[in-house]
């Protein structure tokens, strides 16, 4: 099974699961981790189900490719990281 992680940061603002999940996609891998706490959809997905600017996910240590329709393939050994990527000057 997937395995998808939140970090720390996330975690100040809404409870954020760890998860084992079969999904082959990662936007089916968000949709177990929203399941799980719907408040936590608000602050990875925009209006638009698209991952927000400042978050960044991560898949078997890769950036994810597709930020729209969120179709990067899992495989059952999968790790996904979810973050809030820095900004600033």
């Amino acid at each position: 099974m997937a395995h998808v992680e939140f970090t720390a940061q996330l975690h100040r603002y809404v409870d954020t699961p760890k998860l084992d999940c079969e999904a082959p996609t990662l936007g089916e891998a968000l949709d177990r981790a929203f399941e799980v706490n719907p408040r936590l959809r608000a602050y990875i997905l925009d209006d638009q189900g698209h991952l927000r600017t400042h978050v960044a996910v991560f898949v078997d240590g890769h950036r994810a490719r597709d930020r729209v329709g969120l179709s990067d393939p899992l495989t059952a050994q999968s790790k996904v990281y979810v973050l809030q990527a820095l900004s600033g000057g």
